[in-house]
């Protein structure tokens, strides 16, 4: 099983570890986009007021230009500790034990703009770039869906496991799933006190991240749709195919004054 992951705009400084090296990342048949993209983002960080625009930066995020100049030679930490903000916040992978790392690096990934798919437990540094960033350069210019998503989505293609996809759309069109059983984008919806169903918004990055932690510990180790409804069922979650066309699964989380209530609760348990 693979669960696929957002990124977030905002990262943990720091880490312990030695610098980048791509060889140490997941999915080894993404290095040549990989490296592709971090040439063209480097080029771009050469240019500072460029660098600004691109990357759609305030002027108190101006160090971000600087983050991205020292990827190649900046300590990294573990994707899932690099990663802030309210989804990493619910995962709590600061809290997780030796055991749960394992599943995680084995079952858990998460799309980043810069390194592509890279697994939980994949050393990586601070960086700024996002799904929508263009990357101008003296070569070329090129959207990152263009860049990432033949690679991406042939990365997913070539397995043949459970795929719970919890990106963003914006993420998950640079890797996009493959069509077929076992394949599925999960949407967050809340049932309010009037039965009635509707988008979740702020509350849908907490959701996605407390039901990871719940998949993680455990052990994410669903080897069908059929198996993984089975557990959420007996577990109290409302996750449910779609009904339409699609292959879409939905989390429908109880809402309690416009805030997620006893599920999420749950979910934390």
């Amino acid at each position: 099983m693979l669960i696929l992951l957002p990124p977030s705009e905002t990262k943990r400084d720091g880490g312990a570890g030695s610098p980048l090296a791509l060889d140490r990342l997941r999915f080894p048949a993404l290095h040549p986009v990989r490296r592709d993209v971090m040439d063209a983002l480097l080029e771009l960080s050469a240019d500072r007021e460029a660098s600004v625009k691109a990357l759609k930066l305030g002027p108190k995020q101006a160090a971000e230009v600087e983050r991205n100049r020292s990827v190649p030679t900046a300590p990294t930490m573990r994707a899932l500790e690099r990663y802030t903000g309210v989804l990493y916040d619910a995962l709590d992978a600061g809290s997780l034990t030796d055991a749960q790392w394992r599943t995680a690096a084995e079952s858990v990934a998460v799309q980043s703009a810069l390194f592509g798919i890279v697994g939980a437990a994949d050393p990586i540094p601070a960086y700024r770039l996002s799904f929508d960033s263009r990357l101008s350069t003296q070569r070329a210019t090129a959207s990152l869906k263009k860049r990432w998503a033949a690679a991406g989505a042939a990365a997913l293609a070539d397995r043949d496991d459970l795929l719970l996809d919890l990106r963003s759309e914006g993420y998950a069109a640079l890797a996009p799933l493959p069509d077929r059983d076992g394949a599925h984008y999960v949407r967050v919806l809340a049932r309010g006190d009037d039965g009635q169903v509707r988008a979740l918004n702020h509350f849908n990055k907490q959701a996605k991240g407390l039901l990871t932690r719940a998949l993680v510990e455990a052990g994410a180790d669903f080897g069908s749709t059929g198996e993984l409804l089975e557990w959420a069922e007996a577990e109290g979650y409302e996750l449910r195919p779609a009904g339409d066309a699609s292959r879409d699964l939905l989390l429908v989380v109880p809402e309690v004054r416009g805030v997620p209530g006893r599920l999420m609760a749950a979910l934390r348990a």
